[in-house]
């Protein structure tokens, strides 16, 4: 057992995660990468941040014009979120919750659903979650769930037998009707990182991106009735 693991048995989830936020202070203030790449070239609509963290994402998606909901287990990031979205103008459009994901899922239908390295050392089912996510999409929406696929020097994970799922087995463990919410983007991507204390690593990142197609129009055929409601 390692000195994370170790703790993890002491600790609840909550003061786990209260503990990392009030140590790193600046952890989590930058928009992840992979949201800003995915997030981009969308049209801004109302979008779900699992696991906000200090608030980085969500700062980013408000100040291009979404409103966000905003999500983590530990109330000292929501509050360091709220703090900055209130510096930065954009408090009217964050709405930052303390809100433990292992107890239900919030409510809601959104157009975008980010779930940025949603790992935890605690008992969580992540694909109950990750499923929920996905119903709670509009036609049309996007959940995006990025994964590490690789240990970074600073990562609370430091075991080094541990298995990072690939995208497509994250998907296959899913089980979502690919009719209803295809894989838009299933991939690995390398770039260069920086961690809480400055220091820099090259990491992995495991994407995979998926819609959802229920109630978008689709050209009808000889066969099918135009008028049909699907269920």
């Amino acid at each position: 057992m390692d000195s994370t693991e170790s703790t993890a048995a002491v600790e609840s989830a909550e003061q786990f995660w209260e503990r990392h936020y009030r140590t790193h202070r600046d952890w989590g203030t930058r928009v992840n990468p992979p949201l800003a790449e995915t997030a981009a070239p969308l049209l801004p609509g109302t979008a779900l941040d699992l696991g906000c963290g200090a608030g980085g994402d969500a700062v980013w998606l408000a100040q291009r014009g979404w409103h966000v909901t905003a999500v983590d287990i530990s109330a000292t990031a929501v509050e360091r979120l709220r703090e900055r979205a209130r510096r930065l103008g954009v408090a009217d459009r964050v709405t930052a919750t303390q809100h433990d994901l292992a107890g239900g899922f919030p409510p809601g239908r959104f157009d975008l659903v980010s779930a940025q390295y949603f790992h935890t050392p605690f008992p969580l089912l992540r694909t109950h979650v990750l499923r929920a996510a996905a119903r709670s999409l509009r036609p049309g929406g996007l959940l995006l769930i990025v994964d590490h696929g690789s240990t970074a020097p600073w990562s609370w994970n430091q075991d080094p037998a541990h298995h990072f799922p690939t995208p497509e087995e994250v998907a296959a463990d899913l089980g979502l009707d690919p009719a209803r919410w295809p894989v838009l983007r299933a991939e690995t991507a390398r770039r260069r990182a920086t961690g809480p204390a400055g220091e820099t690593a090259t990491v992995v990142d495991n994407v995979l991106l998926i819609q959802s197609t229920a109630g978008l129009l689709r050209p009808t055929t000889g066969t099918e009735r135009p008028d049909a409601e699907e269920h």
